[in-house]
């Protein structure tokens, strides 16, 4: 089986490498055609469905898989989210989201000024490429769940869907 993932992050090829562990597994930085930092589940949802789409189209052979963070407001909260996308080879789309934890009110006035949470999350945590390692769901779980760790929880309710609805 062969599976591209639309991303060059560490975190996310790791993810998909973790749940399909007999896949030949290739990564090719696929946009996302929506925002830099996407503001809500739709938007951060239709980043990660591009993203695999794009996989399919330049490796019609494979899977395509796309991972997305975003983050989403609940009244007027601001929650980091994920979102995860699987093409196959019949262009069916099977999309899962995975936690949410609260971000930090300066977090949002940050973000507000235009900036992306991995910009910020280097700053506030006194780290370099935390969205290649432990990600702002590490900074802020006090590293208990790391992104690689929420990436894999995404992809197991993909592939899952996937082999469910594949199944004879």
């Amino acid at each position: 089986m062969k599976i591209t993932i639309g991303s060059k992050n560490p975190t996310k090829i790791a993810a998909v490498q973790t749940i399909f562990p007999n896949a030949n597994v290739t990564n090719l930085d696929a946009p996302s055609h929506v925002s830099a930092q996407p503001f809500s589940d739709e938007e951060t949802r239709q980043g990660a469905i591009n993203r695999a789409k794009t996989c399919v189209k330049e490796n019609p052979n494979s899977i395509g898989v796309g991972l997305e963070g975003g983050v989403m407001y609940i009244d007027e909260e601001l929650y980091l989210c994920n979102w995860g996308a699987l093409v196959d080879h019949k262009q069916t789309i099977y999309t899962a989201s995975g936690a949410r934890i609260l971000l930090p009110p300066e977090i949002q006035t940050q973000l507000a000024k235009g900036m992306e949470l991995g910009d910020i999350m280097d700053q506030y945590a006194q780290k370099k490429e935390v969205r290649k390692k432990e990600g702002a769901i590490g900074i802020f779980t006090n590293e208990i769940v790391s992104r690689e760790e929420m990436f894999v929880h995404v992809v197991k309710l993909l592939r899952g869907q996937w082999e469910f609805y594949n199944r004879d």
